[in-house]
């Protein structure tokens, strides 16, 4: 078991107002994947957690219509999806401190509501072209969850957005290309980067930016 007892009790009363189904989709491999069973596991173990709660598992070596279709980039992921997929991914184990982003993402799905602020929903509406968010977290780092869930609340407010927690740990090689000092840092377009964690109104700020600078170029 990966969720203790405490935990568990915890993320159940938190995810018992869930009001519409949620998937967790997994991609999974069994080969050269250090964390792909606990990946699995804490899944598996969540989706026990509420009647509203799904789980899907794919190999991302053999399920290639589904690696496509979820653009999943590496292993092992976590997707958190409804009816449709927000854009909403965790690559690596999200536990730690990285479980309450988790359960947040649920609770945002489970309530099709990115709880975002109207006036960054409708500059979010804005957006003319693709968007990624990648925040690159640690388990231990307490201040990464706030920046994590602000990002992907804003995958939920626009189609055009895909928000990633990846775990620097896990995937050391991408974190040292992306120059990973601190946790949280945020990169955009896989371009512009910043540390720390921001407010809802600074991150929309960014974002319009990086779209702009794009735009230009």
């Amino acid at each position: 078991m990966i969720i203790n007892e405490a935990v568990k009790r915890q993320a159940q009363l938190a995810l018992a107002g869930l009001k519409n189904p949620v998937r967790l989709i997994v991609f999974t491999q069994d080969m050269e994947c250090q964390f792909c069973r606990e990946n699995r596991q804490l899944a598996e173990e969540v989706a026990g957690l509420s009647d509203k709660l799904s789980l899907e598992v794919y190999n991302f070596l053999l399920d290639k219509e589904k690696v496509e279709e979820f653009k999943v980039e590496r292993v092992p992921a976590l997707i958190v999806a409804g009816e449709q997929d927000y854009g909403i991914r965790f690559y690596g184990v999200p536990a730690g401190f990285e479980f309450s982003s988790l359960i947040a993402a649920i609770q945002s799905v489970g309530a099709r509501d990115s709880g975002l602020r109207p006036e960054t929903r409708e500059k979010l509406a804005s957006l003319k072209t693709p968007v990624t968010i990648d925040v690159f977290v640690t388990l231990t780092c307490p201040y990464c969850p706030m920046m994590v869930s602000l990002a992907h609340r804003f995958a939920m407010a626009s189609e055009l957005i895909t928000a990633s927690a990846i775990d620097a740990q896990e995937f050391p090689v991408l974190a040292n290309y992306y120059d990973v000092l601190a946790v949280p840092k945020t990169v955009l377009n896989r371009s512009k980067g910043f540390e720390g964690a921001v407010a809802e109104e600074r991150l929309v700020n960014e974002v319009l930016q990086v779209t702009e600078t794009a735009g230009r170029g």
